[in-house]
């Protein structure tokens, strides 16, 4: 109390502080400060005057104890740390944004940035985005080598790198990574999903093609559905490649299979005919005719009988064939045509000659009647309703006339040696 009445008294001098000996501080607590880095905060309220006149006072008379020293050191150290940590955040953040703003002002000047592949993965356990990449890598090579072709099909010969990257607007490098990515893909679509191409090929074997090119035409078929699969659609990949596989293999098999190609159509509805005539034979217990099946099918009749004349195999000359006399082929049992016989042709050549002397031994217009009526000369042969309307004349009467010429005809005979020659 006597400090605090000396330091009143003298309003107008600074005051001095006194030497104050350690016996007046017995009762006092040390006031510890924090290091002046360090936000403190407290209450003014708790803390009395003679604490507050006396603390700088203490604190600059006594000497620093240790504990408070290695107090202020650990405080300094983590104030250290954290800037440091501050710092190396702040420094990685901004590296990340520069090298997305690199990679973005490649892919505006057409520079690709090659993306690494996966290349220890099991087949059939491919994660979304591993789907992803691969299919765009396949895609990218396609539309390089739609390029490719059209400056192929415009030049006569293979374009080169150079060619490439300037039809398209890249870089070498860039065409070469691209190029390179959509080949590493394309091995490894195959190699994963080559269970599920065997898996379908083995349903369609024995139909015309071999296990081993089903497998391959099936990998085709996978590789074009993977360069039209988008992943936003929703499917994963081996849903949507499963009908391109499959679609690739019922082509191959209807292009190649058969020695005489059928349209694709007759080949769906063949596949529906023969559906039909398995149902139909189980609950009939026979085999159903073309009426039931047309029926069935809800088609015409002539439509099943024409599919199915046609589907049948043909069959080879050279054929054997086990007789009582031995193996023979089917060329030396049936007879071929006799059309090209000269004996043949000049016969026919005969009787196109009488025909003609016996036509002309009637007038023009019975003539002309019979060689509309019959064909005569290569024309079309017309009923007596069509040369009625020619002559201006009624059905019946061009019947009439026709019938009389006719009966003038088996009167000459020239009609007998016809017979001769016809029947020789």
């Amino acid at each position: 109390m006597a400090i605090a009445t000396s330091l009143q008294s003298s309003p107008n001098c600074s005051p001095t502080l006194p030497t104050v000996s350690l016996p007046l501080l017995k009762t006092h607590q040390p006031l510890l400060l924090p290091h002046p880095s360090i936000p403190f905060k407290f209450d003014l309220n708790l803390v009395s005057n003679d604490a507050l006149t006396i603390a700088p006072t203490v604190e600059a008379a006594s000497p620093a104890s240790p504990a408070l020293e290695a107090a202020r050191d650990a405080a300094m150290a983590s104030e250290k740390e954290a800037k440091r940590n501050w710092t190396y955040g702040l420094e990685a953040r901004r590296k990340r944004r520069r090298e997305r703003r690199k990679e973005l002002e490649g892919r505006e000047i057409g520079e690709v940035v090659e993306v690494p592949l996966i290349l220890s993965v099991k087949p059939g356990r491919f994660t979304r985005k591993q789907e992803a990449e691969l299919c765009m890598c396949i895609q990218e090579g396609a539309r390089i080598e739609v390029v490719r072709r059209r400056i192929a099909e415009a030049c006569m010969h293979e374009p080169s790198l150079k060619q490439l990257a300037s039809a398209t607007g890249m870089s070498v490098r860039s065409i070469d990574i691209i190029l390179c990515n959509a080949r590493k893909s394309q091995e490894i679509i195959i190699h994963a999903y080559r269970g599920l191409v065997s898996s379908i090929a083995i349903c369609y074997e024995g139909k015309g093609l071999s296990l081993q090119d089903l497998i391959q035409v099936g990998s085709m078929g996978l590789l074009r559905g993977a360069a039209k699969y988008d992943p936003k659609r929703g499917c994963k990949l081996s849903t949507y490649v499963y009908w391109w596989i499959r679609q690739a293999i019922t082509r191959a098999l209807a292009n190649h299979s058969r020695l005489i190609r059928l349209p694709e159509n007759v080949l769906s509805m063949l596949a529906k005919i023969t559906e039909a005539k398995n149902i139909l034979s189980n609950r009939l217990r026979r085999s159903p005719t073309h009426d039931e099946i047309a029926e069935f099918l809800d088609v015409q009749v002539s439509t099943v009988r024409r599919i199915i004349e046609r589907s049948t195999p043909p069959i080879s000359l050279d054929q054997v064939v086990v007789t009582e006399d031995g193996s023979l082929k089917l060329q030396d049992i049936i007879s071929g045509p006799d059309e090209w016989n000269p004996e043949t042709i000049f016969k026919k050549q005969l009787i196109k000659q009488e025909v003609e002397k016996l036509l002309n031994t009637l007038s023009e217009r019975e003539s002309r009647i019979l060689r509309l009526r019959y064909g005569v000369g290569g024309i079309t042969p017309k009923s007596c309703e069509e040369i009625g309307r020619m002559f201006n004349l009624s059905r019946e009467r061009i019947r009439q006339i026709n019938g009389s010429a006719l009966t003038k005809l088996r009167q000459t005979s020239i009609v007998d040696d016809l017979k001769l020659l016809y029947f020789s």
